[in-house]
């Protein structure tokens, strides 16, 4: 029996190198497919994998084919109407002008989009390119050394679990290459001078007889090289390093008075949901502080954050003043570095908006990183935007956002927290 082992690189993922390449190569079209799925999808399935469509013209390649021969006069026509980059309406269905998606043409052919499955991590890693925590900064008195180890080359000494079977066999080529050029180039000379002398026939055979004994000696020679030595053998080199491990916090508050609808709640939780799945992916080391507030602030875990039911009256700085207890008693900011988000309607009471201004210059926004403000409203703006945008012209770590429909969410998000440029 005969037992066939493949070892090449993707032996049992093939294709691997072939599909990064193509999603390198139609990355903004997969992305804007990955980001318009965001918005239709429901809370539960935001973090799974996603069908994607291309569509057809977007992937067609250029082809080498056969010209016409001879010589062609051709005018190209200007026109008055269109510049380049104008987008034209597709004609109307019944005129002949060609298949749509979904529509019969005259015909019978038309071609459907190419659509193809991303994995869970791809999708993940689509969603969240290009973000980051903005000003994260190294914690130096409470920061966690972390030790990882990377390749490092090869080396010449190691064990049998790291040998490199591929650098060890081109340094055994090398190896005999080097050695035996020489004498082979040694016996196709003498070859060819026996076989001249031969043809003559004029030479003594003691003189023939010494030619063919040096070339059996330098054959063996050659024969006794050996395939691999212990001086060619290369083994993988590991070096381990240090990561210092920045420790931050992520507080998330959120309205849940009764001026939140179901669906402006619903758009609040896309948001953090969002937020969640990108700071456990990106960051090793971060803790969340869920914060609920209504009259009365509270903080929560995860799943009653998200799921409970309680509703009632607005009084958004009973959540700032709780953040600011909570940073006090657990959070150092100078060994932590803290950032907040928070998503609301809008609606509070009149007197209450300065408040929350005077809380977040006074006590919030020196501790802070980065302080980040969602409006999920249709309403114009009312006394706590118009509050919250004079703390953001003290201090420009604070952001603040409009939020008017879901397919504004995943925008704002990436506005919030895209890769700031040195």
């Amino acid at each position: 029996m005969t037992h066939f082992i493949d070892r090449r690189l993707n032996g049992k993922n093939k294709s691997t190198v072939n599909r990064q390449r193509f999603l390198r190569r139609y990355n903004s079209q997969i992305k804007k497919a990955v980001s318009d799925a965001v918005n239709k999808r429901s809370i539960q399935d935001i973090s799974s994998g996603e069908s994607v469509s291309i569509p057809t013209r977007d992937i067609s390649e250029p082809i080498f084919h056969q010209s016409k021969g001879g010589e062609h006069t051709i005018v190209h026509p200007g026109n008055d109407q269109f510049i380049a980059g104008d987008k034209i309406n597709r004609p109307q269905q019944g005129n002949g002008s060609g298949p749509g998606k979904g529509e019969a043409s005259d015909t019978g052919e038309g071609s459907d989009d190419f659509q193809f499955q991303i994995s869970k991590d791809e999708y993940l890693d689509l969603l969240f390119e290009d973000l980051e925590l903005p000003n994260l900064q190294e914690n130096q008195l409470n920061s966690i050394i972390e030790m990882k180890t990377r390749r490092a080359g090869y080396t010449a000494n190691g064990v049998p679990a790291n040998i490199a079977i591929v650098k060890s066999l081109q340094n055994s080529l090398s190896r005999r290459i080097a050695l035996t050029s020489g004498k082979k180039r040694k016996v196709k000379e003498l070859e060819e001078q026996l076989g001249n002398i031969q043809q003559q026939g004029e030479i003594e055979g003691q003189f023939i007889d010494e030619l063919k004994q040096e070339i059996a000696a330098l054959k063996a020679k050659i024969k006794s090289t050996p395939f691999i030595d212990t001086f060619d053998l290369r083994f993988n080199n590991y070096e381990q390093f240090s990561v210092p491990n920045s420790q931050a916090v992520m507080f998330c508050l959120m309205d849940v008075s009764g001026s939140m609808d179901q669906p402006t709640k619903d758009m609040a939780k896309r948001f953090y949901i969002l937020l969640y799945l990108f700071l456990t992916r990106t960051y090793k080391k971060i803790e969340v502080v869920y914060i609920r507030h209504h009259t009365q602030a509270k903080e929560v875990d995860e799943h009653e954050f998200f799921y409970s039911q309680e509703t009632g009256g607005t009084i958004v700085s009973s959540a700032l003043k709780l953040m600011d207890k909570v940073v006090t008693e657990k959070y150092p900011e100078n060994e932590w570095n803290i950032y907040a988000a928070q998503a609301s309607d809008g609606d509070n009471w009149a007197d209450d908006s300065p408040q929350c201004r005077e809380l977040l210059l006074n006590k919030i926004m020196p501790k802070v990183r980065y302080y980040s403000y969602i409006e999920i409203t249709t309403r114009a703006h009312q006394t706590l935007w118009r509050e919250y945008e004079k703390v953001a012209e003290v201090f420009p770590q604070f952001a603040l956002q409009h939020i008017r429909q879901v397919e504004d969410i995943y925008p704002v998000f990436r506005e919030l927290f895209k890769k700031q440029v040195a």
